[in-house]
């Protein structure tokens, strides 16, 4: 709930052991291990107040919002400009955080043959992020771009280029937190000389270009994706896919299938959602729920069956794999809004040549 005291709450429940698959390398802990500077972490959460300006007089647009989406009435829930700057500030800030700590867990392997971090310096590594209206995975890359340039044992990125999609109209509320980690905080006039020099942004406004779409992505036809996925290196699916599936299972299926179709060999598909997400699904004339990432790795690697006779060249490899993580919020981190601890699952996937 929103309290709007200025320390987030710690969400006492413990992560509960899962059995993982062995089929991909995992990431060596059930929980991240935390290596976003406090500082840096502290700076996300900047952004969002200060584009987004999160306060107790927000808490009865939050508590609509909040009977929108108990009733799973999405186009209520997101069908004002308001309704969405309240829901942006108040769940996307530590979800930012906790993909910022993902993207740094998973980026070994992303940059490992990425044409764009080791080529040319003038090549962005392009980004499309399914579902990413809300605001997390913007601050969350400009985080990630930061981090970089402080870290020399990881190959920089010299720019990204990111394409949001969503089906709501998300667009003020991405362009807000663009430019906010595109310029300078504003100073008073009163602000020391050092400080003024210390104030830049978190990163420049040349390494780091967003725009928005507002498209329904199950909408999408081939022609569509092939232009939207021209040449980019990661998509992602930040707890969306699920209510993708929970909307049209055939039009996901389908979705993945032009996805596969149209990214390029080494371009990676990363898929972060709630963990235990179940779906019904028809396979061979029996209705039955299955786990979303078992219906993940039947799309894009087949059945198990199907590997192991090589009866269809497989198309994906997966790299990373765990359904039950925590990312935890570490103590001092300051908010308008009570924060949350992120629980999620995590598939990362790299597309293999025909």
């Amino acid at each position: 709930m929103a309290r709007g005291n200025k320390k987030p709450a710690a969400t006492k429940a413990k992560p509960q052991k899962q059995s993982r698959p062995n089929t991909s390398k995992e990431i060596e802990n059930s929980d991240s291990t935390q290596s976003v500077p406090l500082a840096l972490q502290q700076k996300c959460l900047d952004i969002f107040q200060r584009a987004l300006k999160p306060g107790e007089d927000d808490t009865k647009v939050l508590q609509e919002v909040k009977g929108h989406l108990y009733n799973r009435d999405f186009a209520a829930a997101f069908g004002q400009d308001d309704y969405l700057r309240v829901y942006a500030s108040r769940w996307s800030p530590s979800r930012a955080l906790g993909y910022l700590q993902v993207l740094i867990d998973v980026q070994d392997v992303l940059f490992q043959g990425s044409q764009a971090s080791v080529d040319s310096e003038d090549q962005a590594y392009k980004t499309v992020c399914l579902g990413g209206g809300a605001g997390a995975e913007v601050v969350a890359l400009a985080a990630w771009i930061h981090r970089q340039d402080d870290d020399s044992d990881v190959s920089p990125l010299k720019s990204l280029q990111a394409d949001f999609v969503d089906i709501a109209a998300w667009q003020n509320v991405v362009s807000s937190l663009h430019e906010a980690v595109t310029t300078p905080q504003e100073l008073s006039k009163y602000a020391s000389a050092a400080a003024r020099e210390a104030n830049i942004a978190m990163v420049p406004g040349n390494a780091y270009s967003a725009k928005f779409d507002q498209i329904d992505v199950l909408a999408l036809d081939l022609s569509n994706w092939q232009e939207r996925l021209n040449q980019v290196d990661l998509v992602t699916l930040m707890f969306t896919l699920n209510e993708l599936y929970s909307t049209s299972m055939a039009k996901t299926q389908k979705m993945l299938a032009h996805i596969t179709d149209c990214l390029a060999p080494g371009a990676h598909l990363l898929v972060v959602d709630s963990p235990g997400s179940y779906s019904t699904v028809s396979i061979n004339g029996a209705e039955k729920r299955y786990p979303m990432h078992w219906l993940l790795d039947f799309t894009l690697i087949g059945s198990q069956q199907s590997r192991e006779d090589g009866d269809v060249p497989a198309k994906w490899e997966k790299l990373v794999s765990d359904e039950s993580k925590w990312f935890r919020l570490l103590q001092g981190l300051r908010y308008a809004i009570e924060l949350e601890n992120m629980r999620y699952q995590i598939h990362l996937y790299r597309r293999l040549p025909d």
